[in-house]
């Protein structure tokens, strides 16, 4: 069973790796990145733009990135956990918000996994790693507890398979 306290320590040692200085910055332009989701809408958008024959595959896969986005959102609203105390370290980044269950950074990334590895070998190839390094750098700037990720990636997964029909464009 996991507890808070195995959080607060996997959290620690993850947060210890960022005092590489490779490492902290890598992390930083990682969360810098996907906020908001910007590196998977923007990557999205641009398969729009390049693949004519899927354009609309592309633009669903980008909605439901959105939409994993924004239920991450909502959620937080509602439960409202706060981002890990500052203690030894202080974060590698600041945060739009103060709350941090689930990691939005998660969601979105995820869900572009998800998302883009339905659309193709390079989504499948190039993506999910990407949004893990993603997701392990929220953990490694401090600013989420190991389960803000493992429910931000749930959540991201979960929109994602919800709407896979309906972004390759067949019926429900």
């Amino acid at each position: 069973m996991w507890s808070v306290d195995a959080d607060h320590r996997l959290l620690s040692v993850m947060r210890d790796c960022g005092t590489d200085p490779r490492v902290a910055a890598a992390a930083r332009a990682l969360s810098f990145s996907g906020e908001h989701g910007a590196l998977w809408l923007t990557a999205g958008l641009g398969g729009a733009l390049a693949d004519r024959a899927r354009r609309g595959a592309w633009l669903r896969a980008t909605a439901l990135i959105a939409a994993a986005q924004l239920a991450s959102m909502g959620v937080k609203r509602v439960v409202r956990r706060p981002r890990p105390p500052v203690r030894a370290r202080p974060p590698l980044v600041r945060t739009a918000g103060r709350h941090s269950f689930p990691s939005s950074h998660a969601s979105s990334a995820v869900a572009a996994a998800v998302v883009f590895g339905a659309l193709g070998p390079a989504g499948r190839h190039v993506v999910p790693p990407l949004a893990a390094a993603m997701c392990v750098s929220r953990l490694v700037a401090g600013v989420h507890y190991p389960t803000d990720v493992a429910a931000g990636a749930l959540l991201g997964g979960l929109t994602a398979r919800l709407g896979a029909k309906w972004m390759r464009g067949t019926h429900v």
